[in-house]
């Protein structure tokens, strides 16, 4: 992010987004990393904004809830499929409703970039019933972030701001311009029946939020966010977020409908589109969604064929979705797998459970590539925390002898996210064989970029704060048999611990701690620094003192 704030400057949608955050006012952005929606909350905490990592998505809304209701704009951010943790909130937010503006972003991962799904979380804004923007490019990731908060105000709504990967982190010229500001400084104002979520409550917040969306959507019908632009009358294209760009260059002769706002829809504005052309086509990145819609209402569209629904659009597959082309694509072309970093104290454990014949229910996270060779040492990977869950799922129901194999692995920030229900679950539901589960410690959030998360005694800004302690957490919810071990220390005491917790058919964790090799250099500067402001501290109590 650049540290002299000009009129213009190249930025990627992350980076837009989080500048147009602090130019509205944004007082508390939180949120919990994931590619491709990271750097955003970094961006905004090194422009100056108040910016937190939270221990999961749901947390993360959450808090983001209480701001907006106590009148303040908050931004929260995640990843695709951290909407999902985050859903229970979302779906009720749209009842509760807002005061002060509140921005979701959700950022889509067509193609899987590094995503274990593909899911096109449009849906969500049709489920839940909020309002739904799809900026196309770092200008529009600022203008609509700007105009998010705005509108979230105006019709008391949780807005979702839709990024995908190619906005997220591709970079375009973006000018700063001025966005509306909060309306009042923060302050709570009573609203049971609004907030408090009975069902004698429910019943008629469900009512106005149909009404709120049936304003939004006579609204989108000719706001800043709906854009029309005329050309042939050939062809006429619809469609929204990055396609749009796509749809730029590869039939520049074509009319386009840009809908910014989308969900719910201007259908008065789409049908005198539609009727403009003399053939109009819906070109979207993912599942067919606007032309689902549009054909239901009685719209002559057409949409693409079943092939383009998979992975990222490119300027190549529009041309070819326009010319309804079903010819095989060229393959992409390979890249070079990935891999665990030389040094990584991931690397011994995923030899040793795989030299114990172990049956590894696995987690999210680098050490998720202990699936590959030369480890092959990873059975399931579903989603965060599932490591804990599925492997208590196997061991209730396997045979002995296969039971007593299962282990389940999971990483430090993961293990904050999610894991401590698995946890619980365990203690409460033991299996007959007992269970060993793993936790991975190496001192940060290493997949996403080395980010902190409540295990490690640092905020989002690196500076410390109260650490928790794994150990002891587990030794409070009953766990009688925790051990702490470095897996790289090479005096075979990692073998030996995971091959003893096996045989004792007890339920066991095993704390596997040492610095990741690529965050190692970084947090030793984090703690000189915090040492350093420690004995700066009690120099300046003593001398205050001694005065």
């Amino acid at each position: 992010m650049a540290k002299q704030l000009q009129a213009r400057m190249l930025l990627s949608g992350d980076e837009a987004v989080a500048l147009a955050a602090l130019n509205a006012g944004v007082l508390l952005g939180t949120g919990y990393p994931g590619t491709p929606s990271t750097e955003i909350l970094e961006a905004f905490g090194a422009l100056g904004g108040k910016a937190q990592w939270a221990p999961n998505e749901k947390v993360a809304l959450e808090v983001g809830l209480g701001a907006a209701f106590g009148g303040a704009r908050a931004l929260v951010t995640m990843k695709h499929v951290g909407v999902n943790v985050a859903a229970d909130v979302l779906f009720t937010a749209a009842y509760t409703g807002v005061t002060g503006g509140l921005i979701l972003v959700s950022a889509d991962d067509p193609g899987m970039a590094s995503s274990q799904n593909e899911q096109d979380n449009r849906h969500y804004a049709r489920a839940a019933g909020v309002i739904m923007l799809e900026p196309a490019d770092s200008q529009q990731a600022y203008d609509f972030t700007g105009a998010g908060f705005a509108i979230s105000e105006q019709f008391g709504l949780p807005v979702i701001l839709r990024m995908t990967t190619r906005v997220c982190h591709s970079k375009s010229i973006v000018e700063q311009k001025p966005l509306p500001q909060p309306a009042a400084a923060p302050s709570f104002q009573r609203d049971i029946p609004a907030r408090v979520m009975i069902p004698a409550h429910a019943r008629p917040a469900h009512r106005r939020l149909r009404d709120k969306l049936a304003q939004v959507a006579a609204y989108a019908e000719s706001c800043a966010q709906t854009l029309v632009e005329p050309r042939g009358k050939a062809l006429g294209i619809i469609t929204s977020g990055i396609t749009a760009m796509h749809v730029r260059d590869a039939a520049p002769e074509a009319s386009v409908l840009q809908l910014g706002v989308s969900y719910p829809l201007p259908l008065n504005a789409i049908r005198e589109f539609v009727a403009s052309v003399e053939r109009c086509l819906v070109i979207e990145e993912g599942d067919p969604i606007l032309v689902t819609e549009l054909l239901a209402a009685g719209l002559k569209v057409e949409g693409k064929s079943e092939r383009f629904r998979f992975g990222e659009l490119n300027v190549d597959r529009v041309r070819r979705i326009i010319a309804r082309d079903e010819s095989e694509e060229a393959p992409a072309p390979r890249g070079k797998p990935p891999m665990l970093c030389e040094g990584c104290s991931h690397r011994p454990v995923f030899e040793t459970l795989r030299d114990l014949n172990c049956i590894v229910a696995g987690d999210i996270g680098c050490y998720t590539l202990g699936v590959l060779p030369p480890f092959s040492a990873m059975d399931t990977c579903v989603c965060m925390g599932a490591s804990i869950t599925v492997g208590l799922g196997l061991r209730h129901v396997l045979p002995e002898a296969e039971a007593r194999r299962v282990v389940s692995v999971i990483g430090d920030s993961t293990f904050m996210h999610s894991g401590l229900t698995g946890l619980a679950e365990m203690v409460y539901n033991p299996p007959a064989t007992g269970h060993v589960v793993m936790i991975l410690d190496n001192g940060t959030t290493a997949m996403t970029g080395q980010q902190e998360h409540p295990g490690t005694g640092r905020d989002l800004r690196h500076e410390p704060t109260h650490k928790i302690n794994f150990e002891e957490v587990c030794r409070a919810m009953g766990l009688k048999q925790v051990v702490t071990v470095d897996p790289l220390a090479g005096d075979g005491a990692l073998a030996t611990t995971v091959s003893a917790a096996l045989a004792s058919g007890e339920l066991a964790v095993i704390v596997a701690r040492r610095p990741c090799i690529l965050a190692a250099p970084k947090i030793r500067q984090y703690d000189k620094a915090a040492a350093e402001k420690l004995l700066a501290r009690n120099a300046a109590c003593s001398a205050a003192v001694t005065e």
